[in-house]
């Protein structure tokens, strides 16, 4: 049987995966994210996906390696994980009261046949109007340093999510809509129910 890795320490990648009851290994790929501005969002998500699976796959060859890459877009700008403290705060602070698309590149790779198929799946997300405080309230709890746009749908999303149109999942880290049945063209299927 074919196994499975998953090409991220994301805890919330692990989750979802989990949640679906796929069985999977992960290992971190060695890999610095591209962060350039000649790409456009998608094209951005979908190259750093693909680095992320080829520098696993490289190792195991016989795996199947999914590889992810989440960024936010607000029109031309992209937001990824916040430096800092202060990086977050300027995300939300553009982000508040407006629309935004959550683009997560998708690239499922089997080396041993030569096999890649890739991905990209955009949600549409809007943010509720916040202050300053509540901006600040927010900071504190939701460990905005690893999560790209410096917010976390799974924690509390009423508190700063007014609308999402298309997949929750996606806007946590990994749209399972897609990801299900890209596994399952692959030969991956759930192993717990």
């Amino acid at each position: 049987m074919t196994s499975l890795i998953l090409a991220s320490a994301s805890p919330r990648r692990i989750a979802l995966l989990r949640a679906a009851g796929f069985g999977f290994e992960i290992v971190s790929p060695a890999i610095e994210e591209s962060h350039s501005e000649f790409f456009s969002p998608i094209e951005l998500t979908l190259f750093n996906a693909f680095q992320k699976a080829t520098a696993v796959a490289n190792r195991h060859p016989g795996a199947v390696v999914l590889g992810a890459d989440t960024v936010i877009a607000l029109d031309l700008e992209i937001f990824g994980k916040p430096a800092d403290l202060d990086d977050a705060r300027r995300m939300l602070a553009r982000l508040v009261g407006k629309s935004h698309e959550v683009i997560t590149g998708i690239a499922l790779l089997q080396a041993s046949h030569n096999q890649l198929i890739t991905r990209a799946v955009r949600t549409r997300v809007k943010f509720r109007s916040l202050s300053d405080p509540e901006i600040e309230a927010y900071l504190k709890t939701a460990e905005p340093l690893d999560k790209a746009g410096a917010y976390a749908a799974q924690n509390s999303p009423d508190l700063i999510i007014e609308k999402v149109t298309g997949s929750f999942s996606n806007v946590v880290g990994l749209p399972m809509e897609v990801v299900g049945p890209l596994l399952a063209s692959a030969g991956i299927y759930p192993t717990a129910e």
